[in-house]
């Protein structure tokens, strides 16, 4: 096993050292307990844009700093992100990169676990709750059911270069499409879908801010994708859902999401995580 793919374990007080870091979709309950303690013990955290505050204050003793590239806008490249966590844990200083979902779905977290390697940086990688799965969970959509789906294709979607070769390669209905960063491209890849022979009344749904207090759930056809959101969500992230799963959460007759149940618990407290 090659350091560039081995996953340490190392103490809370680690210095010279970076964690890639899933956010898992947005809840602070959702991160792994392994996150929460690298959050608190980091010297410097460099963090994506789709993280939410609360669950940025948990890195009470760190730097935070931003290094968003939503909608285009960018903070620093990734070149300049890789070099920046090289340099910190250079001087000796703990440092998270923290991204949304887990890091290794669709969030380049390959590319900064090269770039670490190549310059001797020793890291670890802390996967994260992926959104691709939990943004359809928690609207009441499973993504694979016994007699609907056997699989699901997850995709980017913030440009046609990202996904055409991809959706086209999906036999009509085979599988459930799951798209990341794709609302501005609905209408195309709706439209795409259709002309590769997919049911024009095949159920989609799109999930906004999953996980957070300002969760929206819109649901409708692949014709109707393409219409306005019943979310104002305005820049809010989604998820786009197209597959007869979909038309799960309709005939389940709950009412999802259920009010969060507080459950009492105690904290780990295994040593050396």
């Amino acid at each position: 096993m090659t350091r560039a793919t081995r996953v340490r374990t190392v103490p809370p007080r680690c210095r010279g050292f970076v964690s890639l870091v899933g956010a898992g979709p947005g809840d602070p309950d959702l991160l792994t307990w392994r996150a929460i303690q690298r959050l608190q013990a980091a010297d410097l955290v460099l963090y994506d844009g789709l993280v939410p505050r609360p669950i940025l204050r948990l890195a009470t003793s760190a730097e935070c700093v931003s290094v968003s590239k939503r909608a285009g806008r960018s903070t620093l490249s990734q070149a300049e992100v890789t070099d920046r966590m090289i340099a910190a844990a250079r001087r000796g200083q703990f440092v998270v990169r923290l991204k949304s979902g887990d890091p290794f779905v669709l969030g380049r977290g390959g590319e900064e676990m090269l770039g670490l390697a190549r310059a001797g940086v020793p890291f670890e990688v802390v996967p994260g709750v992926t959104t691709a799965t939990a943004a359809p969970a928690l609207a009441g959509i499973p993504v694979t059911h016994r007699g609907v789906a056997s699989a699901f294709v997850v995709v980017s979607g913030h440009a046609p270069e990202a996904y055409e070769r991809l959706v086209s390669s999906i036999a009509p209905g085979s599988a459930t499409l799951v798209v990341l960063m794709g609302l501005a491209e609905r209408a195309r890849i709706a439209a795409r879908l259709m002309a590769g022979g997919w049911r024009a009344d095949t159920p989609a749904a799109v999930i906004t801010s999953a996980s957070q207090p300002n969760q929206r759930v819109w649901t409708g056809t692949l014709t109707t994708l393409d219409r306005d959101l019943d979310a104002d969500g305005g820049e809010d992230p989604g998820v786009i859902v197209i597959g007869d799963v979909v038309a799960l959460a309709a005939d389940s007759e709950l009412s999802l999401p259920f009010p969060v149940q507080e459950i009492p618990w105690q904290p780990m407290t295994t040593p050396g995580l």
